[in-house]
């Protein structure tokens, strides 16, 4: 239970004040309850109570007692006994002569109140139903009624939506330890990540710990995740990328922060994670800068704050990388998401078009609820609270759902006697019932050298050929060649491999059927003279020379390029299928070699760098035997002089 939220019960509930009618004629009744009202506000609570139940036993009748217990216990978070009080009280009106509808009201709304705290949405539903039309008219102006009014309104909106999950704790080797909270997965389900913590003293400190899935299925004992992050200090609440090769995390009280927590990044090189570095003072800031979450390819970054220029207490604030690696001026993600109260541990889905967030601004449950907001034409739309039971009554303070839209992870606290808290690991089934978007596809592959075999830490990147937008920039590593990435089920993409000092490999998505390769050979070859590559993604509608829109991508692509490589000059082939006669492919070939070679010049390019010819149905890649290969025939080449 929230105690300011109790506190508030307290002050609100109407009640009877001294010196009015009461519901019984006993003096003393009447002096044991006066003499309770004087402790409350010496706020010696044990005492009042002891003084109201001895006018109870006074006076069984005495309506007002019942009402006041009920309120301190509510206040001492005790709901049960609350309830017990409240019902035997309100059990008391018909047998009162002297009871009236202020009487009603003021035991409905305590229970209200009560049903609301405990979770039991439904009895607090249906009590404020018959409660509300008997209230006085003064107290509907107060805002605590127009809030636990909003609150009512919104459950009989919720109440018949209400999902179905089932908890499941996390086997061993996990949760062996007494604090683990934060848990976060790559884009494979693979590895996790999580915050482990021993106790919640001074000295027990927090470490980033993770676990691999087995060939079995079965998690790896869980493990520090490196010496170079984990150090003598604070290290704990983390994100990483889909591909789990950049790491952002929180550090509290570390020499180098600039405030009281800061985030901390850190990049795997050659399967060794690096040294991480304070990501400085356009990120952190000399106040609370924590719980971060990266967009699924590091390109984004999401965190909270409670810095100033903020809306409320903690707001959520984001910073975007540079082309040069560096990260923009943390902005805040505006009055959309973030309201006079907290937004907390931020999570964008692995389809960067949803965030994930924890509140207590929104209309919700109580405490804290998870949200979700969409993003739409790069703007945030009004956030959606993800209902029953995700959200309950108490505080949900995170959720991480997996790029496969099967399983959200969070962490659960039970409180024991003598400071025996424990919080584990939990996962559910995410209701289908919550559109998260498309379906994802996650694969992986390795990128090589075509003439020695070697490994290359090649980019790699998911571009829209609808708008020109890089979806996902994913790089392999250096020491394994390795790589993952994320495809969209309906996006029309290409994927562009590149590597400064060698010839791009140029995927379409769509026709290659790459998005269904689990291991994806690309080899890429060293810049050399007369060495060629099909230059994919270029588009012209059926016998015109004219380029499509959709062939910026490739175009922007090919001029970067040539930049890295400044001495290379190329020579720019057109190709057609079997269809037509052989002077008529080959004019074809030559004009749409001539639109690519057009676009360079006019974008800087030099002329004498860029040299074009028609082939026609001269070289076909493939025999032209069906309307498939005469497809992959129609090409533009791409060869270096």
């Amino acid at each position: 239970m929230r105690p300011v939220f109790a506190v508030v019960v307290f002050l609100l509930i109407t009640f009877h004040a001294s010196g009015q009618q009461f519901s019984v004629n006993d003096g003393r009744a009447i002096r044991f309850y006066n003499e309770g009202e004087q402790l409350i506000m010496e706020k010696q609570y044990e005492g009042a109570m002891e003084k109201f139940r001895d006018a109870i036993n006074r006076e069984a009748s005495f309506l007002e007692a019942y009402v006041k217990i009920s309120q301190i216990l509510i206040t001492q978070g005790n709901l049960e006994e609350a309830e017990k009080i409240a019902l035997a009280g309100q059990s008391r009106i018909k047998t009162n002569k002297n009871a009236t509808k202020k009487h009603e009201a003021d035991f409905g709304w305590v229970l209200t109140n009560i049903y609301l705290l405990s979770g039991e949405f439904q009895k607090a539903y249906d009590e404020f139903q018959k409660t509300d039309p008997i209230l006085d008219n003064s107290f509907r102006t107060h805002l605590y009624y127009k809030d636990i009014k909003s609150r009512i309104e919104f459950l009989g909106e919720q109440l018949d939506k209400a999902s179905t999950i089932d908890k499941e704790r996390l086997e061993n080797p996990l949760n062996q330890f007494r604090l683990q909270y934060f848990p976060v997965l790559t884009a494979d389900g693979k590895q996790i990540l999580f915050t482990k913590r021993d106790g919640t003293g001074n000295f027990d400190k927090e470490d980033i710990f993770t676990a691999f899935l087995d060939s079995t299925g079965n998690w790896t004992d869980p493990k520090s995740i490196a010496q170079t992050i984990n150090s003598q200090y604070n290290e704990g609440t983390c994100s990483v990328t889909a591909d789990g090769n950049i790491l952002i995390f929180t550090s509290c009280d570390a020499p180098d922060s600039e405030g009281s927590c800061d985030l901390y990044i850190a990049y795997k090189e050659n399967g060794t994670w690096q040294r991480p570095n304070n990501m400085g003072k356009k990120v952190n800031s000399r106040f609370w800068d924590s719980q971060p979450s990266l967009s699924a390819d590091g390109r984004v970054l999401f965190f909270s704050s409670n810095r100033s220029g903020g809306f409320g207490g903690n707001d959520i604030w984001y910073s975007v990388r540079m082309a040069d690696g560096s990260w923009s001026d943390a902005k805040n993600l505006g009055n959309v998401v973030n309201t006079s109260k907290d937004e907390i541990s931020p999570f964008m889905f692995f389809n960067n078009e949803i965030l994930f967030f924890a509140s207590d601004g929104h209309q919700g449950f109580g405490g804290m609820d998870i949200f979700l907001s969409r993003v739409e034409k790069g703007e945030f739309n009004e956030p959606e609270n993800l209902g029953l039971p995700i959200n309950d009554h108490l505080d949900q303070v995170a959720l991480f759902i997996t790029a496969q839209k099967d399983y959200a992870y969070f962490t659960e606290l039970s409180s024991g006697e003598k400071d025996d808290d424990r919080s584990l690991l939990y996962r559910f089934r995410f209701p289908e019932e919550i559109y998260l978007g498309e379906n994802l596809t996650v694969t992986g592959g390795k990128v090589f050298n075509s003439k020695t075999g070697e490994p290359i830490d090649a980019t790699l990147s998911l571009v829209s050929l609808t708008n020109d937008s890089t979806l996902y920039q994913f790089r392999a590593d250096g020491k394994t060649g390795e790589f993952m990435m994320l495809y969209p089920e309906r996006s029309i993409s290409g994927l562009y491999v590149e590597k400064k000092g060698f010839l791009p490999k140029i995927y379409n998505v769509e026709r290659d059927k790459i998005q269904d390769v689990k291991d994806l050979e690309v080899s890429l070859t060293p810049v050399s003279s007369g060495e060629e590559f099909v230059f994919e993604n270029v588009f012209f509608d059926f016998n015109k020379y004219e380029l499509k829109p959709e062939s910026i991508s490739s175009l922007k692509r090919l001029i970067k390029f040539l930049k890295e490589n400044s001495n290379v000059n190329i020579m720019i082939s057109g190709h057609t299928d079997n269809v037509g006669s052989a002077s008529y492919n080959k004019a074809l070939s030559l004009q749409r070699a001539q639109s690519v070679q057009q676009y360079l010049v006019e974008n800087g390019m030099h002329p004498a760098r860029v040299m074009v010819e028609g082939k026609g149905d001269q070289e076909p890649l493939v025999p032209n035997t069906s309307p498939e290969n005469q497809a992959l025939n129609r090409r533009i080449t791409v060869r270096v002089l």
